[in-house]
């Protein structure tokens, strides 16, 4: 879907997407209800809730993934090369790693400059004004991450 930009016919749709025109309208139906899709006229057109999450799931550069560690030369072997993944890693890897680059800035400055979303960088900092250590930490920038995606 991402890479649809214009007007585009449904039942060309259904083949880009590997479905049939009936499972194509129902699924369309499905982002409509959850609010990533609209009602454009006679068809359809991406929310601000669903770019955010199309933006979620796009990779950045292999050279540009966030790699956790717990200390400096301490790697955990997780890295991230999109938001969705660096939220799914934040739910797992140890709470060391978390506290390590969210007071060093890391995070906010990886999401700032790679993501290119400097208010969801903002507000990642602003967890950091907490001064919350362990879980406490871990659910806050999780919480964070799901305010802006609506995971």
């Amino acid at each position: 879907m991402t890479e649809v930009t214009g007007r585009i016919d449904m039942n060309a749709f259904a083949r880009m997407v590997g479905l049939n025109p009936h499972q194509t309208i129902e699924r369309v139906q499905e982002l409509v209800t959850t609010g990533l899709v609209r009602k454009v006229g006679s068809g359809y057109g991406i929310t601000e809730k669903g770019k955010a999450i199309l933006q979620a799931f796009r990779p950045v550069p292999k050279d540009a993934a966030f790699h956790f560690y717990t200390a400096i030369g301490q790697p955990t072997g997780f890295s991230a090369e999109s938001l969705k993944e660096f939220y799914e890693i934040v739910k797992r890897v140890a709470v060391e790693s978390l506290e390590f680059h969210l007071y060093r800035e890391d995070f906010e400055n990886w999401i700032e400059a790679v993501l290119k979303d400097a208010a969801l960088a903002n507000e990642v900092a602003n967890v950091k004004v907490s001064q919350l250590k362990g879980e406490d930490l871990r659910q806050g920038i999780l919480k964070v991450i799901t305010a802006k995606l609506g995971f």
